[in-house]
């Protein structure tokens, strides 16, 4: 007996489609068209994903290091003192607290430096 794939055939192009929901020319109705819109966006937003993490951290190290001009340190140097010294904070923490609570930073900083 054959067995037609009609029912899930359609269900699989109706998901791609409500994917591509918003997407311009042929790309948001045409199946063929969709489907490798929809894989691409897939993939660009998997290295978005892991691409802003890299962002993230680069703008906590370069605020930490303008932060850490006026003591009179280097990122580097003070990154180095904190791991000796055992410093748990990482550098998401370090660069909030640089930006709102100046004054424990300074204290931090001079518990590492010293």
């Amino acid at each position: 007996m054959r067995v037609k794939g009609g029912v899930m055939t359609k269900k699989r192009h109706k998901k791609i489609l409500k994917q591509a929901k918003g997407y311009s020319d042929k790309r948001h109705n045409v199946y063929s068209f969709a489907k490798r819109a929809v894989m691409i966006a897939g993939k660009n937003a998997y290295i978005g994903r892991i691409l802003k993490k890299r962002d993230f951290r680069s703008m906590w190290i370069g605020r930490l290091s303008a932060a850490l001009k006026p003591h009179g340190s280097s990122y580097s140097k003070f990154i180095h003192k904190a791991t000796r010294k055992q410093v748990t904070l990482n550098r998401k923490v370090l660069s909030e607290l640089a930006i709102t609570e100046p004054k424990v930073f300074e204290e931090v900083v001079k518990f590492v430096m010293a």
